[in-house]
């Protein structure tokens, strides 16, 4: 994998630069993956990280989870925006 040094040396902006960086890195770890449980985060999780929103958390097949958040501080719980018709938007509780 290269270093995001290498993806800006490359002659992209800086902007698309980072943006293939991460891409990549999400790609590697996310693509192909299968969904095998979804939860809301518990009450004692929200405690934990001192949170007022609970967002949906997504169970992959490797045990990895994947928690929203509203920014990447880690500051609350985010939604999920979809594609779905029927399920515009999986909100925070």
């Amino acid at each position: 994998m290269k270093t995001l040094q290498e993806y800006i040396k490359e002659g992209d902006s800086k902007e698309k630069s980072i943006r293939n960086y991460w891409t990549d890195i999400a790609k590697k770890h996310l693509v192909g993956k299968k969904i095998v449980a979804v939860r809301y985060l518990s009450n004692d999780d929200l405690e934990f990280f001192m949170w007022h929103s609970a967002p949906l958390e997504i169970q992959l097949e490797d045990g990895h989870w994947l928690t929203p958040s509203m920014d990447d501080e880690g500051n609350d719980g985010g939604a999920v925006f979809t594609t779905y018709e029927k399920l515009p938007c999986i909100p925070t509780i």
